[in-house]
């Protein structure tokens, strides 16, 4: 088979939430079915190892442990803080970008 049918793109339509056209179901029934092939294929690459790859070498972490100590200060917190509100620490806005 070359080409999905042409429920199976109306439904991928669907769940992708796009309108088609005729032109788009006829493209989308050979382009998906070859993505889907091409998948396959990646899908059925024997490896040597079967185990999965997290890093190309052995690396162990070591945490240290989280001590509790002292508060600081809200003066000391303040001293290096370029433009403060009472007790708010103001920053440059960043949602118009």
């Amino acid at each position: 088979m070359d080409k999905l049918s042409r429920e199976e793109v109306e439904h991928v339509a669907k769940l992708a939430r796009i309108g088609l056209d005729e032109q788009d179901i006829a493209k989308y029934q050979v382009e998906l079915k070859k993505l889907i092939s091409d998948i396959d294929k990646i899908k059925n690459i024997k490896t040597k190892d079967d185990d999965m790859l997290i890093t190309p070498v052995d690396f162990n972490s070591e945490l240290r442990n989280d001590d509790i100590g002292d508060m600081l200060d809200y003066r000391d917190a303040m001293k290096n803080v370029p433009r403060s509100n009472g007790n708010f620490v103001e920053v440059p806005v960043m949602i118009n970008e």
